[in-house]
């Protein structure tokens, strides 16, 4: 699925079954509680934190919650999500183009 098809899925399933977009800035709070479900999952994963017992950690359905609230909010604002991120490759490769092979701290692993 490209990035163009799963804004299009998003917007087909939000009219059909979700009845109509939650408001921008409910979505951005919602948008929050994902991404610190996200981290809750990272930090016990790979951090120093344990899971609670029984606890729920699907890595992957929380990343998913994340990007499906976050393709929400670019439909809402007129955003096109596969051109956005390609005018961000761009910045990146710009400002970024000797940045991060130049940087010792990225180096002292080797």
């Amino acid at each position: 699925m490209t990035i163009e098809e799963a804004q299009q899925a998003v917007d087909q399933w939000i009219k059909s079954v979700g009845v109509r977009y939650f408001s921008e800035l409910t979505n951005m709070a919602i948008l929050t509680e994902e991404v610190g479900e996200l981290a809750r999952i990272m930090a016990r994963t790979y951090g120093d934190q344990s899971f609670k017992k029984d606890e729920k950690h699907d890595l992957a359905d929380e990343m998913a919650d994340v990007l499906w609230v976050l393709i929400c909010l670019a439909n809402q604002t007129g955003v096109d999500l596969t051109t956005a991120l390609r005018k961000n490759f761009e910045k990146k490769n710009i400002r970024d183009a000797s940045r991060h092979v130049n940087n010792p701290k990225l180096r002292s692993n080797e």
